[in-house]
């Protein structure tokens, strides 16, 4: 679906997602493309975990995670459908960005590639997205998230590498942090000035932008979905559908629906606020399938 310039948002609406149609699913794991999820501290693990999760639950067929090299094997055993490597880590658990050559072979098969969910440690986590964007094939989509946006500003020439293949889920603090302002009051103009700046594709509140212009908002979405890990759960979508084969702005645009439709679902049954990320997990192949069948 091509879009041009708008002022108005598009509102994201199943019968807009309909008719654009997420790729068929390949019938085997490899068809359906290979996710490598960056990030977990020794106290966060969680998050990549959640976001893998979330990849595998919208159809990417292979899960390989990276996290602190003392709770690899931890997460290993909680997160039997993925393969683990541990990242080098300094004394308080934090990642550092080094020791990626372990990752080359990964790197080499990865459809997509997220980077952000779980790191603590700004200076670790600009080394870290720096060493991915120079060991990545030029055609890999690749996802910042969580404190990995905020390392984008501090990347120099290695920014330029993922330019025009870049997807960042920024929230407010995040999106000021990139515009270098105080704070942001309009989400959507931001959105789109990141956008622009970075030639990416951005996920921001309620909001889709991509370069030129084009604009999206969400029609839905519960305020419980503003709980601990969600984020990672819409980051984990958002990747998954890009190895499944979706183009970039695509992917946004549909990750954002299944998160926020999975979260109206849990509003449903549990309760508007109360729910916990974990839950929007077995959601999103339901919403999937009630849009697409698969």
């Amino acid at each position: 679906m091509n879009d041009a310039a708008q002022d108005v948002p598009r509102p994201i609406t199943p019968t807009a997602l309909r008719a654009w149609p997420l790729p068929a699913p390949g019938a085997s794991k490899y068809e359906r493309g290979q996710v490598l999820v960056l990030g977990g501290s020794r106290g966060t693990p969680g998050a990549v975990m959640l976001a893998g999760l979330a990849a595998l639950r919208v159809g990417a067929g292979k899960l390989t995670v990276g996290v602190a090299a003392s709770v690899a094997t931890a997460v290993a055993v909680a997160l039997p459908e993925a393969g683990v490597t541990g990242l080098e880590e300094d004394e308080g658990g934090s990642v550092t960005g080094g020791g990626l050559d372990a990752l080359e072979r990964v790197l080499s098969g990865a459809a997509a590639v997220l980077v952000g969910p779980g790191l603590d440690d700004p200076e670790g986590t600009v080394r870290l997205v720096r060493g991915i964007a120079e060991r990545v094939g030029p055609e890999v989509p690749v996802v910042l998230d969580a404190f990995a946006v905020g390392a984008l500003s501090q990347l120099g020439d290695a920014a330029d590498r993922l330019r025009g293949r870049l997807l960042l889920t920024p929230n407010s603090g995040e999106a000021a942090y990139l515009l270098d302002v105080d704070d942001v009051e309009d989400l959507a103009a931001a959105a789109t000035t990141i956008a622009g700046r970075y030639d990416a594709v951005v996920s921001c509140g309620d909001f889709v932008a991509a370069p030129g212009g084009v604009l999206w908002e969400k029609t839905t979405g519960e305020r419980g979905l503003g709980t601990s890990g969600s984020g990672d759960v819409l980051a984990g979508a958002l990747v998954g559908l890009l190895a499944r084969g979706a183009d970039p702005l695509q992917a946004v645009v549909w990750a954002s629906h299944l998160h926020a439709a999975a979260g109206d679902r849990l509003a449903a049954g549990v309760g508007r606020v109360g729910f916990l990320a974990r839950e929007l997990l077995p959601e999103l192949p339901h919403v999937l399938t009630e849009l697409s069948g698969a």
